[in-house]
């Protein structure tokens, strides 16, 4: 990542960052970024894409940098398929199932609302409900790595069970797709309760993460404006530049728009032998942004 160039009459910040501003909050409006090269692998279907899922508290947005595909996506309305081309900005909010399909080469930058809880399980996919019944078989199929006394598989790779996990998800999709053509959006009632029931648990966990991050972030808005409508400049004094290093964070299993697992192994990224440091997301490949590891520029 580069950095600013000072010319001669640069002079240091008068006073240091706003320190009640959370270092997970430093990205704007406390939203995740990420890059995500979608999954060219194939599906129970036929079709190329990553694995479907839904969040249950954060909205997700695409704005499609290169290639072309679709997104498929279960809700309310039905079933549906939006097309994605260069250029295309998409969003969905909680509760959307979705699913992307990868017609060739699609790049997506992608935005999540309420960064901290799609890193930290704001995302459930969809199995088949006898998995999604297990939270042990849930835990299981979801994870990249052999849980706790699971015994690992020879010769198995993080993106072999990645692969699988994709498959599961889509042909769980699949009967759900199925079941909503035949009865309407009724059908998803089943996966929706077994959803919550999963991640239940952690609602406090989230509502700790969102209370510190976007919503301290939209407060210190407010702030800003009282101070505005009463001139006062505390604020803008701590005025600074901020950057994030592309990286890949420790293994977490999380979802698309955080900080997702990550695999070290060569190849895969076009340059023969070149290690290849993306993270395996639900959907693709990821190149991620942790707001965390956000450093002062300038």
């Amino acid at each position: 990542m580069s950095r600013p160039q000072r010319d001669e009459h640069s002079v240091p910040s008068p006073a240091p960052a706003d320190a009640r501003v959370p270092a997970g909050a430093a990205f704007p409006g406390a939203t995740g970024l990420t890059v995500l090269d979608v999954y060219d692998w194939t599906a129970p279907d036929g079709l190329r894409g990553g694995s479907a899922h839904v969040h249950l508290a954060s909205a997700e947005g695409y704005l499609v940098l290169s290639g072309a595909g679709s997104l498929q996506t279960l809700s309310e309305r039905g079933y549906a398929a939006t097309p994605l081309r260069p250029g295309d900005c998409v969003w969905f909010t909680p509760g959307t199932i979705h699913r992307l399909v990868n017609d060739g080469g699609l790049r997506l930058a992608i935005v999540m609302q309420n960064a901290g809880l799609p890193e930290h399980g704001d995302a459930v996919l969809t199995f088949a409900p006898d998995i999604l019944a297990d939270p042990g078989r849930y835990a299981r199929a979801a994870s990249l790595d052999p849980l706790p006394g699971e015994p690992a598989v020879a010769g198995q790779t993080r993106a072999d069970r990645a692969r699988r996990r994709a498959s599961l998800a889509v042909a769980g999709y699949l009967q759900l797709r199925a079941q909503v053509a035949e009865r309407g959006p009724g059908a998803l009632e089943r996966f929706y309760a077994q959803a919550l029931r999963l991640v239940a648990g952690r609602a406090p966990e989230w509502r700790e993460r969102w209370q510190a991050g976007a919503r301290r972030t939209a407060e210190l808005t407010g702030e800003h404006l009282d101070n505005i409508a009463a001139e006062v400049s505390g604020h803008l004094a701590s005025a600074g530049v901020w950057g994030i290093a592309a990286s890949v964070p420790p293994d977490s299993g999380a979802a698309e728009g955080g900080n997702t697992p990550g695999d070290n192994a060569p190849g895969g990224n076009g340059d023969a032998g070149t290690p290849d440091t993306r993270a395996y997301g639900m959907c693709g490949r990821l190149t991620t942004y942790p707001a965390a590891r956000a450093a002062r520029l300038a």
